[in-house]
């Protein structure tokens, strides 16, 4: 004889008050909330942008995305005086409870160090395949684009347009002609980091404490060297091939010229991309990763005054011939990836030299 309604109810309802069933339940629960948080489940609201690229030539393309799509963007941009390092330390403060769905960094080095750390959800999309492998991570993690070369800047008023070896020893006297950025941030700490691995511990040591030591100007960021350099406040300084451009488009008396290695290497600092673990809005990222990583984005910021040069195959007859130059030299770009370990040793130190 079949059970009534009322029987079958109560053996559910005694089944599972079983302490098996109610932990097989809780288990099921446990992998629902577990995967969902590491596919993203695309709750509504914003989709949260972290950013140490300059706003000026960000936001554009940011809102353009926007308009496009249809995806709200909330953004929190860095500061001059902090840039890259200050959104990254936050990523990973933030670690156990990311409030970011997708960071767009202004270098490299700093994003390695969040892969490292586990923060980065792995992604290749259409945008990640037409970026060359060495501007990207293996697994997708992050991936780099629209990149700019470090630069001395130099007022032609002062000492012409012959590119100036600042990277050895100067004579007496000429250090407080020089301008550098603080190299605990930003593009700055990459030069740096560079130099770590291709001089060495002691020699870079050295000859920063001898730029110190000499009255070298230290500014809060690349643009307070451009201005330092383009006011003829210092005679030189080393800068980024954008905030160059900022100036000659004001009509400064400036000429750059690359950083070149020992071995002739230049250094070649890429925007970076990636999708931050915990996302809930997925679906979103993967959006505006593949947005940033194509050749339009690359295009648009190669156009712009920042003079950006794209990573990926774009067509050549459409960059400007200030980019087509840079591109020549961005050919000879030092290997960064291989630069991350020398990164995380150069930061300590400096941490140690301008932290309380």
């Amino acid at each position: 004889m079949s059970d009534s309604p009322e029987d079958l109810q109560q053996r559910i309802v005694r089944e599972l008050m079983r302490p098996s069933v109610q932990l097989f339940l809780l288990f099921v629960l446990w992998c629902a909330w577990f995967f969902s948080r590491q596919a993203g489940d695309d709750r509504p609201g914003p989709l949260v942008v972290y950013c140490s690229h300059d706003a000026v030539f960000s936001e554009a393309i940011l809102r353009d995305f926007e308009k496009r799509t249809g995806i709200p963007v909330s953004l929190r941009f860095d500061t001059e005086a902090t840039k890259s390092l200050g959104l990254t330390e936050l990523l990973i403060r933030e670690k156990d409870a990311p409030r970011c769905d997708v960071f767009w960094n202004n270098e490299l080095l700093g994003m390695m160090d969040l892969q490292q750390r586990g923060l980065l959800l792995p992604y290749q999309g259409p945008g990640y395949a037409r970026i060359p492998a060495q501007y990207k991570a293996a697994d997708g993690s992050w991936t780099g684009f629209a990149a700019r070369l470090r630069v001395t800047i130099s007022n032609t008023n002062k000492i012409g347009s012959a590119s100036p070896n600042l990277s050895e020893s100067l004579p007496a006297g000429e250090y407080p002609k020089v301008a550098i950025a603080k190299p605990l941030y930003g593009t700055t700490l990459t030069h740096y980091s560079v130099l770590w691995k291709t001089w060495g511990r002691d020699k870079l040591i050295a000859w920063h404490h001898e730029w110190r030591d000499g009255g070298v100007k230290e500014c809060n960021g690349n643009g307070g060297v451009k201005d330092a350099v383009a006011e003829g406040v210092c005679n030189a300084g080393f800068t980024d091939t954008d905030d160059f451009f900022e100036a000659k488009d004001e009509g400064k008396p400036v000429a750059m010229h690359p950083v070149r290695l020992d071995d002739g290497k230049t250094i070649v600092i890429p925007n970076t991309v990636a999708i931050i673990r915990g996302t809930r809005r997925l679906e979103a990222a993967r959006q505006l990763v593949d947005f940033l990583l194509s050749a339009e984005t690359e295009l648009a910021l190669a156009r712009s005054k920042a003079r950006q040069v794209p990573l990926g195959t774009v067509p050549a007859d459409q960059l400007p011939a200030d980019v087509r130059d840079l591109a020549e030299w961005a050919k000879d770009g030092v290997d960064l990836i291989s630069v991350a370990a020398a990164r995380a040793e150069c930061l300590a130190w400096l941490k140690s030299e301008y932290l309380p």
